[in-house]
């Protein structure tokens, strides 16, 4: 079976897409909280399991590491991310924010391009969020975070190979620690957004919507004028 190594496999969307995938590929799991790590390992069967807190310096050496251990890797996907509510703009919370949604992300993205690109290509695929369409008055470090991952993603695309796949997975509100409280009706499942993700990485699609919906709502506010896009958040 071909191999994958799922970043920020403990909980949320990267948990569910661990056992969804699990199916195809032989796994390679990585987040900081290694105890849960080990457990969805077993979840799902066996895998290969990392500690790799993306901000730090050796978090690029761990994820070779990681690779070596699995004999290669043909898909990566990176779903470590945090957010949090911020309406009186602390600086810790800005601060660490970027610190793993963008600096973080970049560090194993490129790393996961450089391991494509010497060897036989490969599958990249990065979690940003339809957050990232628009500033978030109350969220501002996670929306543009968010907007960054996916115009660094665009950038990998066209840069790399053809035998180099980048996939920009957008998701609305799921189910996890991180979601807001919402209408239900806006929120899905960790485990059907990873249905719908392991989906697109099959398809090999350069964006998708999580759940498809978004893709509407993502078009509406494209067009609504700002002020009542202001109002609106």
């Amino acid at each position: 079976m071909p191999n994958a190594i799922i970043v920020g496999a403990s909980s949320g969307i990267g948990r569910a897409l661990a056992k969804e995938l699990s199916r195809d590929y032989d796994l390679g799991l990585a987040a900081r909280r290694t105890e849960r790590l080990k457990a969805v390992g077993e979840d799902v069967g066996g895998a290969h399991v990392a500690s790799i807190d993306v901000t730090e310096d050796d978090a690029r050496e761990r994820f070779d590491d990681l690779v070596d251990s699995l004999g290669g890797v043909d898909l990566v996907v990176l779903s470590a991310g945090i957010g949090r509510y911020n309406p009186d703009l602390s600086w810790p919370a800005e601060r660490d924010t970027i610190e793993v949604n963008v600096r973080g992300f970049a560090a194993l993205a490129t790393a996961a391009v450089e391991h494509f690109e010497a060897t036989d290509g490969g599958h990249l695929v990065g979690i940003s969020s339809v957050a990232g369409e628009v500033g978030s008055p109350t969220l501002p470090a996670y929306s543009a975070s968010k907007a960054f991952v996916a115009r660094y993603l665009e950038g990998l695309r066209y840069r790399s190979a053809v035998d180099v796949s980048v996939t920009d997975v957008r998701p609305g509100f799921v189910d996890t620690p991180m979601s807001p409280e919402t209408d239900r009706f806006w929120e899905c499942s960790p485990e059907t957004a990873a249905r719908q993700i392991a989906s697109a990485i099959e398809k090999e699609k350069d964006v998708a919507y999580v759940t498809r919906r978004w893709w509407l709502v993502s078009k509406f506010l494209a067009v609504l004028p700002d002020r009542f896009r202001a109002d609106l958040m």
